[in-house]
């Protein structure tokens, strides 16, 4: 049987690299986007980033176990069904990949006592699925990436 991908992301000397790999991901899904919302978005991450230096890679190594677990069955049947790569993989699932996907922020914010943090993520919790899924293919290339290391 192959190793999941819990195995093989979250072991202690593979995990550094997968954060550092996302974030590079996040920074350029967020450089990436335009308009005004676009625009919104790359002043709030500004923001964040200028505000608590690091917290990027804090929150996604806080949340990298979750974010596996949701993976984990798309992974095993991606290498036992499909060809390809995992990133073309989760494009032609994009409702289903990002509604797993969230479901971990949703938790989270679910579980904040913080007023704020959870109204902010009610904004903007509408507009994530959409992000999320323009982020598929790159987010599935990185856990091969490591996945296949």
């Amino acid at each position: 049987m192959a190793e999941t991908l819990k195995a093989r992301l979250l072991d202690s000397d593979r995990r550094g690299a997968v954060v550092e790999d996302l974030q590079l991901l996040v920074d350029a899904e967020v450089a990436n986007k335009s308009g005004l919302s676009g625009g919104i978005v790359k002043t709030g991450y500004a923001a964040v980033k200028k505000v608590k230096p690091g917290i990027i890679p804090e929150a996604i190594d806080k949340m990298l176990d979750e974010f596996v677990e949701q993976l984990e069955p798309f992974w095993t049947t991606f290498t036992t069904e499909a060809a390809g790569d995992f990133g073309t993989f989760l494009g032609t699932r994009p409702q289903e990949a990002s509604e797993a996907l969230l479901t971990v922020t949703d938790r989270r914010a679910e579980r904040s006592n913080r007023a704020a943090i959870t109204s902010v993520y009610g904004k903007l919790r509408p507009k994530a699925q959409e992000n999320v899924i323009e982020a598929l293919p790159g987010l599935g290339a990185v856990i091969e990436k490591h996945a296949r290391a």
